[in-house]
């Protein structure tokens, strides 16, 4: 059960956050309806997620496939969109086409040719952004700026998929002005990826920007700001 003291401190942390997203949206000369609040919600329980889905949340992201099966299955998104935000590996890819409305973590030939393929087999099409490792980290996924194009080509070539855009985690120990540059960089690729004009893509979503800089993810030109320790508090790993 989720207590009232945890209601309470979920709705005035969403309150707080989308207020925050006006300000930073202002800021920046936009306007803030073109920014939207993703729960990142690995390990929160389906009556958690249920319950901020009550919430001016936009979207849910997840990082692990089975979580995503379960609470898509549960109907915990309350008809908010679920999207899929984790590194996705090739042989679960048929449990989250479909499932999740935007697959925001491609980064192979591999994974695209995957995902084409189950999408041809449901009849629809899938939307999707490339991730790109920003801060050329060797613990994360995500291609480098300079091989974004070859997967972009790759992708317009393919029938039942769609590039909507591009996501990005710059590394958690830059310090602002550094993290501010990453972001501005991600703004710069979309722009020029959006310039292009690759078959089958849309480059209209940026996605940036988690608990600690979502607010300069928007002054930068984030459309969705991935937040989950600021909505739901501290992780419990243990439950996992």
């Amino acid at each position: 059960m989720i207590s009232e003291a945890q209601k309470q401190q979920m709705a005035e942390a969403v309150a707080r956050i989308r207020a925050t997203m006006v300000e930073a949206a202002r800021r920046a000369g936009r306007d803030p309806a073109e920014v939207s609040l993703c729960a990142a919600c690995k390990t929160r329980t389906v009556e958690e997620v249920r319950y901020s889905a009550d919430l001016p949340i936009d979207l849910f992201g997840e990082n692990h496939v089975q979580e995503l099966v379960e609470k898509t299955d549960a109907g915990a998104y309350n008809g908010k969109p679920g999207h899929f935000i984790g590194h996705l590996q090739t042989n679960k890819v048929n449990k989250v086409v479909g499932r999740a409305a935007l697959i925001q973590s491609v980064d192979s030939t591999r994974l695209l040719d995957k995902i084409d393929a189950a999408a041809a087999r449901l009849g629809l099409t899938q939307d999707i952004l490339i991730e790109i490792n920003i801060g050329a980290e060797e613990s994360k996924s995500g291609v480098g700026p300079d091989d974004l194009w070859p997967l972009l080509e790759a992708a317009a070539a393919r029938e039942h998929l769609q590039v909507r855009g591009l996501m990005a985690i710059p590394p958690a120990d830059a310090d602002d002005d550094q993290t501010r540059r990453f972001f501005a960089r991600m703004r710069e690729l979309l722009a020029e990826a959006a310039a292009r004009q690759y078959e089958h893509t849309r480059m209209d979503i940026l996605s940036m920007g988690m608990s600690h800089d979502y607010a300069m993810a928007i002054e930068e030109g984030a459309t969705i700001v991935r937040v989950g320790t600021a909505i739901y508090g501290a992780r419990d790993y243990s439950k996992k």
